[in-house]
């Protein structure tokens, strides 16, 4: 599973950092400086303002 992926899920609290630690294999503590790290963040998408009639 994409990694970027799994963090964004525990980002928004869909699972939790043990399930993410599990997911991607590593220990707990280590999940917080990966949550911290630019390159796995996914790239922002621009908000769409709705359109004024």
């Amino acid at each position: 599973m994409d990694k970027r992926k799994v963090i964004t899920a525990y980002r928004r609290g869909f699972i939790t950092m043990q399930e993410c630690a599990q997911i991607l294999g590593i220990e707990a503590t280590q999940i917080l400086g990966m949550v911290n790290d630019t390159k796995l963040t996914e790239p922002s998408r621009p908000i769409q303002q709705p359109v004024s009639s």
